[in-house]
C-alpha cells in the first residue's frame, strides 16, 4: 500500500508535472529484458542495466526493440516539438514499462524511474507519467575563484544536478583572489594570477580578525577542464563558463599590469581580502580587448555551451574616471559617462562572443548604461533587474540573494558553519517563484530559467560547499522543473525528502540535517501540549530533554508524542536534535513553552 501522498509521485524529486496511478504492479525479475529503438536510447537502456547490476545483482539483457514482448522496459526515442524539449512519457503497465522523448527526454525519463525502483523496490506501481520542466536552464553557480576544490568534487557536484534533473553547471573561473583556467596564450594568468599570499580568517569577532599569512591557489589545466565537460555532457549538464569582465580583474592585472589603467600602471597583488576592488581592466586600450579576446577564443574552444557568462557584476568606475585612455574612448564614442562605457565594454566583447555563434550571459549590472543585443541577463540584485530586463523583451535567470544564494546561512548563526550572512532557509527557496506574477503572460516567456550561485569566499574546503548545497539542492530542483500547481509543500518536507535525505545519508556526503518535522526554535503559550514529532531524514532518530542542556542521544528516545502539562506561571524548554543512521546531527531546537495565566 502507498500513502496518497506517497502515491501522487511515487517519491520523485522533483515532482513529475502530470501522473495518474493506475491498477497493478510491474514486476522487475530475471525474465525483464530492456530494449531501445536506436543509438541514443541504446545509451539510456546501458545506463539502466548498469544500475540493475550495480544495485540490485541483476544482469539483464539489453536489446533492440524488435516487436512488443511482455516484461521488457522499452526505450524509445521521439522527436519533441520546441515547447515539449527535455520531457518524457513514462507507461508503466503490468507487462511493459515504456520511456518515450527525445536524448534528454530519455535520460529524465530514466533519473525518474531509477528514483522510483530506488524508493519503491522492484515491483513499482502502474502508472502513466507525462514530464517536462517548467523551465530551459536549471542550474547552480560554483564559484571557484575565491576557494578551489578537486575536479572529483566539480564531478560529483554534476552527477547529482544530472540526479535531480537540473542542466546547468555555471563555473566561476576567474576573480581578484584568483584566476583558475589554464589560458596558454598567457601562461602568467595561472602561474602568477592563480596565486595569492594569504586569505582571511574570520569576521565573527574583533579577536579573530586577520589572515593566516599561508600561500593559496591553484587552477585547472585545459585537459581537467575537457574531461569536466565531458562528463557533464554525458550527463545532459551544460558547463557554463565565466570569464569575468570589466571588474574582479586583479588576478589577472597581477600578471600583465599594463591591462590597467594609465601609462605604467601597477604593480598589483592578487587580492587577499574579500570585497570589491577598484582596479579593473582599461576600457579605453586597445591591448585590453585583444587580451580579452584572445582569452575567450580558448575558453570557447573548451566549452561548447550556447552561453558564456561574463559577469559585468560590481565595477567600481574609480579608475576610470581619472584614465586618459579611458576618457578618450568616452569623447570619440559619445558616449555619456562610465555607466555609458560600461555598457560599451560588455557590448563590444559580447559582439566578439556573437560572432562566435554564442551568447552572453550577465549579471544584472550590465543593464546599466543599456544592454547588448541578445544578452541574457542574471538578475542577482533581488528581482527587479530581472523584470526590467524581461520588460526588454530579453531572456532573463533569476538568481536574487534574496531568495537562492547558496552562501546564505540556513538557520541561526550561532549555531550554523561560518558563512557570508544572509538567509535563505530550504522553506525559503522551496516557497519562491521565478517568474514575477507583475510582469505580462508574454513578458513572463523571458523568464527562461533559475540559478542558485554558491560564492566561496566563506568555504575553504568542499566539505562546507556540501553541507550549504544539500538538501537545498532538492528544493531547488522542484521550482525549476515542477510547475507551481504541482508542488506541494507536505509531500515535499514529510514524505519525499527524507526520503532522498536517507539516501544521501547512506554516502559520504556532508549534508544540513533538517531539524525535526513538527518543532521549530519558538515560543508556545498555554497549559497543555502535545507534540507530535517525525524525523527529517528516514531512519533518523529524535532525542528530547527538558533540562535546557542541547539534547543527545543520553536523552529521552521520542517515540510518541510529547506530553507537556504546565501549572499558572510555569516554563519549560523542550530541545530536540535528529541524528541519523550514519551519525550526523541537526542542530538543537529550541522550543518554550509558557502559561502566564
Amino acid at each position: 500500500m502507498y500513502s496518497q501522498t506517497q502515491s501522487v509521485n511515487l517519491g520523485v524529486i522533483p515532482a513529475p508535472n502530470i501522473i495518474a496511478l493506475k491498477d497493478g504492479d510491474f514486476t522487475i525479475g530475471a525474465k525483464t529484458v530492456i530494449s531501445y529503438s536506436d543509438s541514443k536510447s541504446k545509451g539510456k537502456a546501458i545506463m539502466l542495466r548498469d544500475y540493475f547490476e550495480k544495485n540490485y545483482g541483476m544482469k539483464l539483457p539489453v536489446l533492440q526493440k524488435s516487436g512488443k514482448s511482455k516484461q521488457t522496459i522499452d526505450f524509445i526515442s521521439k522527436v519533441q516539438k520546441e515547447s515539449d524539449k527535455e520531457g518524457y512519457n513514462m507507461i508503466i503497465t503490468p507487462s511493459n514499462l515504456v520511456i518515450s522523448g527525445d536524448d534528454a527526454g530519455l535520460f529524465y525519463g530514466l533519473q525518474t524511474l531509477m528514483q522510483i525502483v530506488t524508493l519503491n523496490g522492484k515491483k513499482i506501481p502502474c502508472a502513466e507519467i507525462s514530464d517536462k520542466p517548467r523551465y530551459a536552464y536549471r542550474g547552480i553557480m560554483q564559484d571557484v575563484g575565491y576557494h578551489i576544490y578537486p575536479v572529483s568534487f566539480i564531478k560529483s557536484q554534476i552527477e547529482m544536478l544530472a540526479k535531480y534533473k537540473m542542466n546547468v553547471y555555471h563555473w566561476h573561473l576567474t576573480e581578484d583572489h584568483g584566476w583558475r583556467i589554464e589560458i596558454k596564450k598567457y601562461p602568467k594568468l595561472t602561474s602568477v594570477g592563480a596565486y595569492r599570499d594569504s586569505s582571511p580568517i574570520s569576521n565573527y569577532t574583533d579577536s579573530l580578525k586577520g589572515s593566516d599569512h599561508l600561500p593559496y591557489g591553484g587552477f585547472y589545466t585545459q585537459e581537467e577542464i575537457k574531461e569536466v565537460v565531458a562528463f557533464a555532457a554525458e550527463r545532459h549538464v551544460t558547463v557554463i563558463p565565466e570569464i569575468e569582465l570589466p571588474g574582479h580583474s586583479v588576478a589577472a592585472l597581477v600578471a600583465y599590469p599594463e591591462l590597467a589603467c594609465g601609462d605604467t600602471p601597477g604593480p598589483f597583488k592578487t587580492a587577499e581580502q574579500w570585497g570589491i576592488y577598484k582596479d579593473v581592466y582599461c576600457a579605453g586600450k586597445e591591448s585590453t580587448f585583444k587580451f580579452l579576446e584572445d582569452v575567450f577564443t580558448e575558453v570557447l574552444a573548451l566549452f561548447p555551451s550556447p552561453y558564456i557568462h561574463i559577469g559585468g557584476d560590481e565595477c567600481p568606475k574609480d579608475r576610470w574616471k581619472a584614465c586618459k585612455f579611458c576618457q578618450k574612448r568616452i569623447k570619440e564614442n559619445q558616449l555619456k559617462d562610465e555607466l555609458e562605457l560600461q555598457s560599451y565594454f560588455v557590448q563590444r566583447i559580447g559582439k566578439f562572443i556573437n560572432s562566435n555563434g554564442r551568447k552572453i550571459i550577465g549579471w544584472d549590472e550590465i543593464l546599466e548604461g543599456g544592454l547588448a543585443p541578445n544578452a541574457t541577463v542574471m538578475s542577482w540584485r533581488g528581482v527587479e533587474g530581472g523584470i526590467e530586463a524581461a520588460k526588454q523583451n530579453h531572456d532573463v535567470i533569476m538568481a536574487p540573494h534574496t531568495n537562492v544564494y547558496l552562501d546564505y546561512l540556513q538557520g541561526e548563526k550561532e549555531l550554523e558553519p561560518y558563512a557570508i550572512g544572509g538567509f535563505n532557509t530550504l522553506s525559503r527557496i522551496y516557497a519562491y517563484d521565478p517568474t514575477p506574477q507583475s510582469l505580462s503572460e508574454e513578458q513572463k516567456k523571458y523568464i527562461v530559467g533559475v540559478e542558485a550561485p554558491i560564492w566561496t569566499e566563506y568555504m575553504d574546503t568542499h566539505r562546507k560547499v556540501e553541507y550549504m548545497l544539500y538538501p537545498r539542492l532538492f528544493a531547488l530542483s522542484e521550482i525549476a522543473w515542477t510547475e507551481p500547481y504541482k508542488k506541494d509543500s507536505v509531500s515535499f518536507f514529510e514524505q519525499r525528502l527524507p526520503k532522498h535525505l536517507a539516501l544521501l545519508d547512506e554516502t559520504d556526503k556532508i549534508y544540513r540535517v533538517p531539524e525535526a518535522i513538527g518543532i521549530y526554535n519558538s515560543k508556545l503559550f498555554g497549559s497543555e501540549f502535545k507534540i507530535g514529532l517525525k524525523p527529517s531524514v528516514e531512519g533518523a532518530k529524535i532525542y528530547y530533554n527538558f533540562d535546557g542542556q542541547d539534547a543527545r542521544e543520553t536523552d529521552f528516545l521520542y517515540e510518541r508524542p510529547i506530553h507537556i502539562i504546565l501549572r499558572k506561571g510555569e516554563k519549560r524548554q523542550l530541545k530536540t536534535v535528529v541524528i541519523t543512521p550514519s551519525g550526523k546531527r541537526s542542530v538543537n531546537t529550541s522550543t518554550i513553552f509558557i502559561n502566564p495565566n
